[in-house]
């Protein structure tokens, strides 16, 4: 089967975007220091742009650079100098939103691929064509449109337009991340990559005439979380997002850690994989679905594919992730002859303690930490320190770009 689907993965720093193509992503998407919808990412400088490229290049892999924010006036004036120098390094796309930034993309690189953010609103086929006919090669559908909508969308538009659709990672209160409520109550402007995240904030009622008594909008004597989306999760639904005609499968998650891009890469990757070796027997493997249960997470939904979300669709108790393991370390070397994994410490775990290894390409599993020496080979009991680097003894053989995870107590 031809024209696979495209894998593509969040990247918030130079280290994020090799572990999401080292664990299967066949694209990353990632901002510079402007003009990127996620300030709270490291986020990447001129010259970290041009080595993750390279980098992705070197293995087959696309570079798309989101530059997705409403800007104002003083926003594009540099943005010509950032478009040229991005073209330059050999990206292979670049995300707008605004059609005054892609009237500067066309005009100072006009054989740069654009593709129009989901921060666009793409709803419906007319606005779909018209990007297309203005020279955009991707449109990114917005969140709240269903599996019918995106049918119709495909059969409307050329055979060679791109539908990219998120399919997994946090959803937005708001018109798929038009939302004023971050600048209004703590002037931090979620248009342009400074959300405060308000939608996830406690909230009580106060009658006009009686200041001062918070009245619980739901039964909960706790108050409620009237905005707080639970995550989108699609996993189990391959099948449906493929025959709609998407052309690239999103993952949310640029502000997320190493561990969580490796882990829904690899869990998507290999969904993504089984369908196609096999379509009419597809199916998810329990252990994929037990692999985004590890990650930070709120509880999964799918959104509004299969018909318009309800009240089950909220979490009204809380605004907190589910996080039942954290990473504990990344491999930096093994000797396959003594068994021995050379890890850096991420956080603290300790000699006999039960840890799991995340490899590309494998499936994870357990080992005990019954061998633990310094790196000067010292016996430790614990691994305390913030980056120090650390002997464990591995009996199966473990590949680069191996993440040691830790389940939470």
């Amino acid at each position: 089967m031809t024209n696979k689907v495209e894998l593509l993965a969040p990247a918030g720093s130079l280290s994020k975007l090799k572990y999401a193509i080292e664990y299967g992503a066949d694209a990353v998407y990632i901002g510079g220091e402007e003009f990127s919808l996620r300030v709270a990412a490291k986020n990447f400088s001129n010259a970290e742009i041009k080595e993750g490229i390279d980098y992705a290049h070197a293995r087959g892999k696309k570079v798309y650079i989101t530059a997705n924010i409403i800007p104002h006036n003083e926003d594009l004036k540099a943005f010509p100098e950032f478009v040229k120098e991005v073209n330059s390094m050999g990206a292979d796309a670049i995300i707008v939103s605004d059609l005054g930034a892609f009237s500067i993309v066309r005009e100072v690189a006009p054989n740069m691929e654009i593709h129009i953010s989901t921060q666009a609103n793409n709803t419906n086929y007319m606005s779909a064509k018209m990007w297309y006919k203005l020279g955009a090669k991707r449109v990114v559908l917005a969140r709240d449109l269903s599996f019918k909508e995106i049918e119709e969308i495909r059969s409307k538009i050329e055979p060679d337009q791109e539908l990219e659709c998120f399919v997994h990672g946090a959803m937005c209160v708001s018109y798929s991340g038009r939302c004023l409520l971050s600048n209004y109550l703590t002037h931090r402007d979620a248009n342009k990559g400074a959300c405060s995240h308000p939608c996830r904030w406690k909230y009580y009622l106060m009658e006009e005439k009686r200041p001062g008594e918070y009245m619980p909008v739901f039964e909960n004597d706790r108050g409620t979380f009237l905005y707080n989306s639970k995550d989108l999760c699609m996993v189990e639904h391959i099948p449906d997002l493929i025959k709609s005609g998407i052309s690239s499968f999103k993952i949310e998650g640029r502000v997320k850690n190493e561990l969580y891009v490796a882990t829904v890469v690899s869990a998507y990757r290999r969904a993504i994989d089984a369908y196609y070796a096999d379509p009419e027997n597809f199916c998810v493997e329990p252990d994929i679905l037990e692999e985004l249960e590890k990650v930070s997470h709120r509880e999964y939904t799918t959104g509004f594919y299969y018909n318009k979300p309800d009240e089950n669709n909220q979490l009204y108790t809380s605004n907190t992730y589910i996080q039942d393991y954290t990473i504990a370390g990344v491999v930096l070397d093994y000797d396959a002859n003594t068994k021995i994994a050379t890890v850096e410490q991420r956080n603290r775990f300790f000699r006999g303690e039960k840890l799991e290894l995340l490899s590309p390409a494998k499936k994870s599993f357990a080992f005990n930490a019954d061998y633990m020496t310094d790196e000067n080979g010292a016996d430790i009991d614990v691994a305390p320190h913030p980056q120090m680097i650390v002997k464990l003894k591995i009996e199966s053989d473990v590949i680069p770009f191996s993440i040691i995870r830790k389940e939470n107590n």
